[in-house]
């Protein structure tokens, strides 16, 4: 393989890098959320949702409501959690929210940062559930969670880099 053909391949890799990072954080931009799809990592929303659903979210409601599934993430801890808009209170401007696990006998509030007893929803939420495709995320637990998966798959990527022209 000459030097030209070796630029061509990595210059196509980068292009599709590039068109994918775009195209997330393009969607981002159109849904108000800094992680517009994620996927269902416990079971703590089943039968809802299961294991390993990817979620889409939205994030440019201006309220939340008692039923709405939604996305949040609490300072210091980096898994989103996916659960159900238990409970909501105004205070002044603010939105608060008290969340549960559909699954869960209670609420979330043993998951939220010390002396937190709602969820703002400018501060804490990532975005509401608007569609899901399930189980298609089940690969990414795969990568997280199986070592053996995971560098079984970058040895067969390799391979094809290598072998496939």
């Amino acid at each position: 393989m000459n030097l030209r053909q070796q630029i061509t391949q990595f210059l196509t890799l980068a292009y599709v890098f590039s068109s994918a990072f775009v195209a997330w954080k393009t969607l981002g931009i159109v849904t108000n959320s800094h992680s517009p799809i994620v996927v269902v990592l416990s079971g703590s929303m089943e039968p809802a949702f299961q294991r390993g659903d990817i979620l889409f979210l939205w994030n440019r409601d201006k309220q939340q409501k008692v039923g709405d599934i939604v996305v949040y993430e609490i300072e210091g801890k980096s898994i989103p959690i996916v659960h159900r808009v238990l409970r909501e209170h105004h205070n002044s401007e603010k939105q608060l929210l008290l969340t549960k696990g559909d699954n869960n006998a209670v609420d979330d509030l043993s998951l939220y940062a010390k002396k937190q007893s709602y969820l703002n929803r400018k501060e804490d939420l990532i975005g509401t559930v608007k569609g899901y495709l399930p189980f298609i995320g089940y690969i990414t637990i795969l990568i997280s969670e199986n070592i053996y998966f995971k560098y079984g798959l970058l040895g067969l990527v390799g391979l094809s880099s290598v072998f496939f022209e």
